[in-house]
């Protein structure tokens, strides 16, 4: 998800959000860009769609919300701080959405995303404010923020917040990721819930990369169990199969103490060696299973296919997409072509002047206007949200910053 460079003067649980890295370790990605990957499985929105019935829309819901986290596992670069200001839209005919995100601030850096499906079945969107702290031979990235899934045609807006993420050795050793936490996922419509529990790794890493959940009515009676690896695929099951399957397992011993523990004291976290894919439970539904990376992958920052198209800056975009979009960052543009020397140099030119901006407009007392969201609240939560203004596919770009 995110690597830092820190150095030993730095405070165990201090906030990184103002520290500059280094761009080796960036990957050639805005974080919206980054934030963007949340749409590469947009299928099973549409499936969730085409259900009649809330329990089966919820699964595919919950689905989608864990497959958003997928393209993480081992992309161990950086993502490029957005500019504020800065944009980037997508817009996929075949898979039927668009999708616009501006950067809204710099201090906190909060990122704000609206997506919606072209024939109007779907609205996505929320507002990032990755808050990152260290931990000595960990980077722990708290995604604070909201995402919200309307259904139009079922008149239904589920929300939930995504899991914490932790990036081990970013001193020592070999990176590795892992999510943790608990993703209560609510359709406000019916009272439906989902429960997930993204499983931390544990200390003989029987754990890593588990998710094990249920769905449960307003009443709060279960009608499945949600389980599988957010790196490797979900399925969905009925509850009292599933706790069976469960009991059985543990008259037969388990299989715990053929897990390897991680290291303590002040060597590498190990990364535990966990090999074993996702047992089906027989009687199980599949409901997502995650597409194989590209062979080239670990070659290109580990890049899922989708991800290596989000740079992509075709004739036909030059003059219709926004002057503040990503893919004409010369920096993030000179790193993807690997001249690291003009990147570094691109980088610390637009960074300094974003400062300079930042000094006239105290200079003249004025404050930062965003141009597509607008602070509010979110509708369904109430929480604090960034809201989609409308427009920017009108293709009017006035009075837009000169950021580049």
């Amino acid at each position: 998800m995110i690597h830092l460079l820190v150095d030993s003067s730095t405070n165990s649980g201090e906030e990184l959000s103002k520290i500059t890295m280094p761009i080796v370790f960036n990957e050639p990605l805005s974080f919206l860009q980054r934030i963007t990957e949340y749409m590469e499985h947009t299928y099973l929105i549409h499936k969730a769609c085409t259900r009649s019935d809330s329990i089966e829309r919820m699964q595919l819901v919950a689905a989608f919300a864990i497959s958003a986290v997928a393209s993480q596992w081992d992309r161990t670069g950086k993502p490029f701080n957005p500019l504020l200001g800065e944009t980037f839209e997508l817009t996929r005919d075949e898979e039927g959405y668009r999708l616009i995100s501006e950067q809204v601030s710099h201090h906190p850096p909060i990122s704000a995303f609206y997506s919606e499906s072209l024939n109007q079945n779907f609205s996505f969107h929320g507002s990032i404010y990755p808050k990152l702290k260290f931990w000595g031979k960990s980077v722990e990235a708290e995604p604070k923020g909201t995402m919200t899934l309307e259904l139009s045609k079922h008149r239904e807006a589920y929300t939930w917040t995504n899991p914490m993420c932790c990036v081990h050795n970013v001193i020592l050793g070999k990176l590795w990721i892992e999510q943790y936490g608990t993703v209560e996922i609510v359709n406000h419509s019916t009272g439906d819930k989902c429960l997930l529990n993204f499983k931390p790794c544990g200390m003989f890493g029987k754990e890593l990369h588990r998710v094990e959940g249920h769905i449960q009515d307003k009443s709060k009676k279960k009608h499945r169990v949600i389980y599988g690896k957010w790196t490797e695929c979900v399925y969905s099951i009925e509850p009292k199969v599933y706790e069976a399957n469960k009991k059985a397992e543990k008259k037969s011993g388990g299989d715990s103490k053929k897990h390897k523990q991680s290291t303590g004291g002040d060597d590498a976290d190990e990364m535990p060696d966990v090999q074993e894919t996702v047992t089906m439970v027989p009687g199980s539904t599949l409901l997502w299973r995650v597409a194989p990376r590209p062979p080239n992958s670990t070659q290109m920052y580990n890049f899922t296919n989708f991800a290596m198209t989000l740079n992509e800056l075709e004739p036909g975009m030059i003059g219709v997409i926004a002057p503040t979009d990503c893919r004409l960052r010369p920096d993030i543009r000179a790193m993807e072509n690997g001249d690291i020397d003009t990147a570094s140099r691109e980088k610390e030119r637009l960074e300094e002047k974003q400062r300079a901006a930042r000094r006239e407009r105290a200079k003249d007392e004025e404050e930062w206007s965003t141009r597509w969201f607008q602070q509010g609240n979110n509708p369904y939560t109430g929480a604090a949200d960034w809201i989609y203004k409308g427009g920017y596919f009108d293709r009017r770009y006035p009075h837009l910053p000169d950021i580049y």
